[in-house]
């Protein structure tokens, strides 16, 4: 409020001094047009007293004491030339020497004056100050010009004592109303919050959990409005409160729903195509049947086994599955899980994941990482765009502290504004799908003590690197 008023009284301030100037500039310039004409008839005056005409070059002496006297009557140096533009006679003789002045008119008022022109002026800024002058001729009863007439008076001096007296009682006017003002505001401001504060009081004691007590206000002003309709919208939390928990309890059992779904729908596709695969190879006199029928039979029941914990698992409120940790073999779990997609003919899969290799032990949930890789896989293969061959890449890296495995794609790789999303639940770049896939890959990633990352390359491809600790013997005893 104070503000408020400071910047009105300001502009309004503003506004007068640029008003009360322009109209002083105004009446200035119209007084001293009345001073000029009262010089030029006392000098008319005075001629007369001398038949009404006389020699230029009696005018020094004559007009020597008269224009004395008018200069000090009129507040104005007064300076007579001859035809020519020379100084005959002045009041002041020595301010024009000292502010400047040339002793001779200047050449442009000649010619004003001698073209037809009454009257000319001339405005010259000098240190002093900033002067004016007006010229005209001093002419005889047969209005032959005798010399010319000058006055000159400094216009700041003029304007500067009746515009500071002005700005003196403005400025006295303006504190007076602020102060006033300001007491004023002072008083309606704490009357204003004491009330505030005290519907304030009452509504830090709100608590959703409890019963709502509205509140009472006898009066009704603006804060009574206010309090009405804080108690309205009490009634409306109470019943949004009711509702929510009603949605949340709903919301909780479709997302478990969903992400059931979507942990039992992944190894299926896998392993439609398997057992397409073995129905088109049906060859029971092949020598190597029975060896391609046990793989065959092994990795449908570690399929099934972990679609069997899923639906287990769900029967305790859909929670993430608890992780039955056990030293694995990640390479075993590996070939397990390239053996179910291999068989994709659009889909190029190649490995470094050599049998013969040392065994990568780590302590974890065998169930977990199938699944984890099968999310990864999935992923993988859904990312390569139509019309494009697609290479995926499932590597393994042993290490002395964790080992590494990498699942990388041709794909379409993910957006830059994507990135920092891809783990959170319910996020997809897909047209379908639930977008649970690699939270809970991260969550169960998490659950053995790894962690996993991606880089990418928007056009050229995704890898994404799953670290899970080396199993030891104190993690064996541990388990």
């Amino acid at each position: 409020m104070l503000t408020l008023i400071l910047l009105s009284f300001l502009a309004s301030g503003i506004t007068a001094y640029f008003n009360f100037k322009q109209q002083e500039e105004e009446y200035n310039k119209a007084r001293l047009q009345r001073k000029e004409l009262a010089v030029q008839e006392s000098m008319q005056y005075f001629l007369q007293q001398y038949g009404g005409s006389m020699a230029t070059e009696a005018v020094p002496a004559i007009f020597s004491e008269k224009i004395c006297e008018l200069s000090d009557v009129h507040s104005l140096a007064i300076n007579l030339y001859n035809l020519k533009g020379d100084l005959l006679i002045s009041s002041s003789p020595k301010n024009i020497e000292e502010l400047g002045f040339s002793q001779k008119i200047d050449y442009t008022i000649m010619k004003q004056l001698s073209t037809g022109n009454t009257r000319a002026e001339l405005a010259k800024d000098i240190d002093y100050g900033t002067f004016v002058m007006a010229y005209w001729y001093f002419r005889g009863s047969n209005d032959r010009p005798i010399a010319i007439t000058n006055v000159r008076y400094d216009k700041s001096e003029v304007d500067r004592g009746e515009l500071n007296a002005f700005l003196i009682q403005l400025t006295r006017i303006y504190i007076g109303l602020f102060l006033g003002a300001s007491v004023l505001a002072f008083v309606l401001s704490n009357y204003i919050i004491s009330r505030l504060q005290r519907v304030g009081q009452r509504m830090k004691q709100v608590d959703l959990g409890k019963k709502i007590e509205p509140i009472e206000w006898r009066g009704n002003d603006e804060i009574g409005a206010l309090v009405k309709e804080y108690n309205r919208m009490l009634q409306e939390v109470e019943r949004s409160a009711s509702e929510l928990a009603r949605s949340e309890r709903e919301s909780a059992w479709r997302e478990m729903a969903r992400q059931v779904a979507h942990e039992i729908k992944n190894p299926l596709t896998p392993m439609k195509l398997r057992v397409q695969h073995l129905q088109r190879s049906w060859r029971p006199d092949d020598p190597g049947f029975q060896q391609q029928l046990r793989k065959f039979s092994d990795s449908m029941i570690e399929q099934i086994n972990a679609l069997s914990n899923i639906a287990s698992e769900f029967s305790d409120f859909a929670k993430m599955p608890q992780a039955r940790n056990e030293i694995i073999d990640l390479r075993e779990v590996v070939n397990q899980c390239l053996d179910l997609f291999t068989q994709q003919n659009e889909v190029l899969f190649s490995s470094n994941n050599d049998g013969e290799n040392l065994p990568m032990m780590a302590f974890t949930d065998k169930d977990h990482m199938i699944r984890i890789l099968n999310n990864l896989i999935t992923n993988a293969i859904q990312a390569i765009p139509e019309g494009r061959k697609g290479n995926i890449e499932v590597d393994v890296e042993p290490g002395e502290n964790v080992h590494r495995i990498h699942v990388r794609d041709n794909g379409e790789g993910v957006p830059e504004e994507m990135q920092h999303k891809i783990f959170e639940p319910n996020f997809t770049t897909k047209s379908t799908g639930t977008g649970l896939g690699l939270a809970m890959v991260r969550g169960m990633v998490e659950q053995a003590g790894g962690r996993i990352y991606f880089n990418t390359a928007p056009g050229i491809g995704t890898t994404f690197t799953l670290e899970l600790p080396v199993a030891n013997a104190q993690t064996e005893i541990a388990g």
